[in-house]
Order: C-alpha cells, then structure tokens, then sequence
C-alpha cells in the first residue's frame, strides 16, 4: 500500500504532461511486444522450413521443393517460391539470384515495420517530461513571486523536485524504449542476414544439380580407369 501511495504521489506531482507519457509507454510496449513475438516467430518458421526443403533442394526434386515452399507461411518460403518458379525459364545463376534479391526486397518491410516508431517514441517522452518541468517551473517561478520572502527558497525548492518528477519519468520511458528498438533492430539484421545466407545456399543447390544434369558436364569428366585382370 505504501508503494502505491508513492507512485500515485508521483504522478500527481508530476503535472498533466505525465498522462502523454504514459500512453506514449503504452504504445512502445505494444509495438515491443508484437514485434518480438513476430521475429521470434518468424526465425523458428524460417529454420522448419529449411531443414523440410534442403533433402528436395539435394535430390533435384524442385517440383516437390516448391509445393512445401508455396503453401508455407514462413517469410523463407517466398524467397525460394520466386527462386523456383525462376528455374523453370531462368538459363543464368544470375537470373534466379536477381528474382530472390526482388522477392527480399518484398520482405524487408514486413520485418522492419513499425519497429522505426519505438525510437520516435523515446524522443517524445523525453521531450515531453522536459516540456512538463518546464511549463512547472514557469507555475512555481510564478506563484514564488507573489509569495512572502521569508517562504520564496522554501517554495522554490519544493516546486522545483515536483517539477522534476516529470522529466525523470520522461527518462525512465525512453531509455528502456531505446533499449528495445537495439534489441529488435539487431534481430531483424539477423534474420535478413540468415535470409541472405540461406539464398546462396539454395543457388549453390540449384546449380550443383544443373552441373549434375548437363550432359557436356558429365562429357568433360575423366573418364574411369580402365580394369586390369
């Protein structure tokens, strides 16, 4: 009970600007919230996805590889749904590289949407509780003047901590909203990195397979030592 007391005191001291805020530390949380729950659940799908496509992807069956890619929901699953309908026409490496390049071109968005408006956030709530001291300390400066000179350091000293209330909450949101944002931004580069990397290793196996099948390839080997009886 008494630390509640404490934080209503708080607040109330704190003037109206706490109330922006607040809901400022609301919508961080949110977005915070639903972004790692994505990325999190975006990185286990990827890794499913792959570990089920990578045996198709080893015996050439591309036809099979792309009916688990297309009904996938996982963001991997694009990628490699346009590297594969590429094959089919695609006579180059370069080709089937540019269509996955425009496929996670397509994808970015998704993994970094909304995650920019956690640093906004921070800036704003910082902003706000400086706004909130500020405008209180004009209040105090005014009500000092017209007060007895014997009481003005008493009440000057007391309008300035409350007034302080408001930027010291302003902090205590922004610093962990800036704190997420690293966080999810550095999980979102892993992802897009993993992203780039699981490419590569399905054009190297499209294109293992293509020099597997190419009947001048297979010409070009050494033929085998001959028996001896």
């Amino acid at each position: 009970m008494e630390v509640y007391n404490v934080v209503v005191g708080f607040f109330k001291n704190g003037g109206v600007f706490m109330i922006p805020i607040v809901l400022i530390l609301a919508l961080g949380a949110a977005i915070a919230l639903e972004r790692w729950v994505f990325l999190t659940v975006t990185t286990a799908r990827n890794k499913a996805l792959w570990n089920t496509v990578t045996p198709y992807l080893k015996a050439g069956n591309f036809a099979g590889a792309m009916q688990v890619t297309s009904k996938s929901e996982a963001v991997i699953g694009q990628i490699m749904t346009y590297g594969l309908n590429r094959v089919r026409s695609a006579r180059r490496r370069e080709d089937i590289e540019q269509a996955m390049e425009e496929s996670l071109m397509e994808v970015l968005p998704r993994l970094e949407k909304r995650t920019h408006y956690l640093a906004t956030f921070a800036n704003m709530a910082t902003l706000m509780g400086l706004l909130g001291t500020i405008i209180g300390l004009i209040h105090a400066f005014t009500a000092v003047s017209n007060a007895n000179p014997a009481e003005k350091a008493e009440l000057l000293s007391a309008s300035i901590s409350i007034g302080m209330n408001c930027t010291a909450f302003g902090l205590m949101v922004a610093i962990p909203l800036v704190l997420i944002h690293s966080l999810l931004q550095t999980k979102t580069t892993e992802i897009v990195d993993s992203l780039e990397m699981a490419s590569v290793k399905f054009l190297n196996a499209i294109t293992e397979r293509a020099q597997e099948g190419n009947p001048a390839a297979q010409a070009a080997a050494p033929a085998p030592a001959p028996r001896r009886a």
